[in-house]
C-alpha cells in the first residue's frame, strides 16, 4: 500500500503531534525529548506520531500488518501527468511480454 499525503498546514500536525507527546504519561523524559525534537524538525515524524498504522488496518478483514515503515519526500504531485503512475512498482520486471 503506498499513501500520498498533502500536507496543507505543517504547524497543525507539529502541535497535535506535541500535544500526543506531552499527554503520553508513559513516555520516559529521554525519548520524550527526542520526539519533541523529531517532530519539531520534520512534519513526517510528527506525522508518524499522531496515525498508526496498525489503527489504519486493524478493522480490515482478511488483513494483518506484518510490518509497517515511514519514509517521506516532497514532491510536486500532479495526479494527471502521464509521469505519476500509482502502478509501476507493480510492473513485472521478469516478465515475456
Amino acid at each position: 500500500m503506498e499513501l500520498v499525503l498533502e500536507v496543507e498546514d505543517a504547524d497543525a500536525i507539529t502541535k497535535a503531534a506535541l500535544r500526543r507527546i506531552a499527554d503520553d504519561g508513559e513516555m520516559p523524559t529521554a525519548e520524550r525529548a527526542h520526539g519533541e525534537a523529531a517532530v519539531t524538525e520534520d512534519t513526517a515524524e510528527a506525522l508518524a506520531y499522531l496515525v498508526d498504522p496498525f489503527d489504519l488496518v486493524s478493522q480490515v478483514p482478511g488483513v494483518e500488518l506484518q510490518q509497517a515503515s515511514w519514509s517521506s519526500e516532497r514532491i510536486d504531485y500532479d495526479p494527471d501527468s502521464p509521469d505519476w503512475d500509482l502502478d509501476e512498482d507493480d510492473v513485472d520486471d521478469d516478465s515475456d511480454s
